[in-house]
């Protein structure tokens, strides 16, 4: 009997286990087409539902990532029971697995660990501006191994949630009000009172600056070329830059109309002339 005979008599001979093994594959295919979508479809409805609820956007994205993957792994599972994989082994080779795999990915696995630390500490929500890890930014949302933030040039960040929570983090967005911290040098040869006066005008012309708080204006420092002062008036966090940058322009100009000089670095080099 030739060899092409001999598959077809097996083919024949074993004609209902091979369709049933391919339906077993196709229903396969299935679970995990279906799965995903469906795993997708709950990820998004679960952050609309967190969204809607006035859930923090950095707490409902988390959320939403790791019960998609988590259904993902399922789907997986289940898609490999139906081709007959014994997922009960399967599962503990993968808990087996699992040790190893954690001891080569232990930087994946503390970026986790941090991102559930940040959700759960909450130092910051999406919007926030912040520096962390050696970056400024906005804080866009908070995924399971890593925080996005949008610089103010629109530079996009992807910080590890470990750097994150194991540095330092200023939150510049978490109080309502900040206060501006001003310098102004004058010269030496300037009255201190009427430069005071000048610089207490214009911050009374600013609408902006909080009356409720403390304004200072004093001397600050009898530097080499200019007496310093400090100025610090408080303002809305979301009115920090625009009053900064408002101020330090209508103080300059002031202090030009009162005829009080704004001194900058200089040398006098004196030349004594030798005689032959």
């Amino acid at each position: 009997m030739s060899i092409i005979s001999q598959g077809v008599t097996w083919l024949s001979d074993n004609n209902a286990l091979i369709i049933e093994y391919l339906m077993h594959i196709v229903a396969a295919i299935a679970i995990l087409i279906i799965g995903f979508i469906i795993a997708g479809f709950i990820a998004s409805t679960l952050e609309k539902i967190l969204t809607k609820r006035k859930v923090d956007k950095t707490i409902s994205s988390f959320l939403a990532s790791l019960s998609k993957y988590a259904l993902v792994a399922i789907v997986i599972i289940a898609a490999l029971s139906r081709i007959g994989v014994q997922t009960a082994s399967f599962v503990a080779v993968i808990g087996a697995a699992g040790l190893a795999i954690g001891l080569a990915l232990q930087g994946s696995l503390s970026n986790f660990a941090a991102g559930v630390l940040i959700v759960g500490f909450r130092p910051f929500k999406a919007g926030d501006y912040v520096e962390m890890a050696g970056t400024a930014g906005t804080v866009q949302n908070v995924q399971i191994l890593t925080t996005i933030l949008t610089t103010p040039d629109n530079k996009e960040v992807i910080v590890p949630n470990s750097a994150v929570f194991n540095g330092h983090i200023t939150n510049y967005s978490r109080h309502s009000k900040r206060r501006l911290d001003l310098i102004i040098g004058v010269s030496y040869q300037s009255n201190l009172a009427d430069v005071k006066q000048v610089i207490q005008t214009v911050l009374d012309q600013e609408s902006r600056i909080l009356t409720s708080e403390p304004i200072t204006i004093g001397v600050l420092e009898l530097a080499d070329s200019s007496i310093n002062f400090a100025v610090r008036p408080w303002v809305q966090t979301a009115d920090y830059w625009p009053v900064r940058f408002a101020l330090l322009e209508a103080i300059k100009n002031a202090l030009d109309e009162a005829g009080i000089e704004i001194p900058f670095p200089q040398m006098d080099v004196h030349l004594d002339r030798a005689d032959q």
